[in-house]
């Protein structure tokens, strides 16, 4: 299928996505919520900007191919956290600690390569505030499944592909359960139930809950 990774799986799905009226009031949240995001955060995106580009070398911004909804790839924007060329240095970093889908996934605590200021913009999630631009893109949403790299999507099986059934989130079941502190299996166990359990009074409930994460600081780095 073009345009995606793989066709939308069939197989051990428990659901196809959310209902009509669900993707609804889900979007009108995602619209309202960027606006008003995007302009909260302009002032501070602008600082951070600054201060990326005074402390080290590149772009300030950050893109990256990640997998949407149905595995099909897009362009995810960031406040850019690490030196310049990191992407090169993962894999041998992914090498030398065995870190692999079973492990937390492509985090660690002591990243030689995370910058100061890009350790401050990640406490408070700053870097993630280009990603507003996501969700008015349509892209991803306000709530949801972190949007993976779509070389580690290409390893899903049909069980782990069912994470791919709703748009990337922002925010989402993972943030508010502990963040770069779960392993992958119970990253996937929180999306999943999330997904098959959806609900827009869970949405709400997972935004409040994102920010006592943010404010706690708890699996932030």
């Amino acid at each position: 299928m073009a345009g995606f990774l793989f066709p939308p799986a069939e197989k051990n799905v428990s659901k196809h996505g959310l209902r009509i009226h669900e993707r609804f009031f889900k979007r009108l949240l995602d619209v309202f919520s960027a606006l008003i995001g995007l302009i909260l955060f302009s002032p501070f995106m602008l600082i951070a900007i600054f201060a990326i580009k005074i402390e080290s070398h590149g772009p300030a911004i950050f893109t990256q191919i990640r997998a949407g909804e149905n595995g099909k790839p897009f362009r995810l924007f960031k406040l850019r956290t690490m030196v310049e060329g990191a992407e090169d240095q993962l894999k041998d970093m992914l090498n030398a600690t065995g870190n692999h889908l079973q492990n937390p996934v492509f985090k660690f605590k002591t990243d030689p390569r995370v910058t100061k200021v890009g350790r401050f913009l990640r406490r408070w999630s700053i870097d993630e505030a280009p990603q507003f631009l996501n969700i008015l893109r349509g892209e991803m949403s306000l709530v949801g499944p972190r949007p993976e790299e779509t070389w580690v999507v290409s390893q899903y099986n049909d069980f782990q592909r069912q994470r791919l059934l709703v748009k990337p989130g922002l925010t989402g079941p993972m943030q508010v359960s502990g963040r770069a502190d779960l392993d992958f299996n119970d990253r996937l166990a929180c999306e999943l139930d999330y997904i098959n359990g959806y609900s827009f009074r869970k949405d709400l409930i997972i935004l409040w809950k994102s920010i006592g994460a943010v404010i706690s600081g708890k699996g932030a780095y």
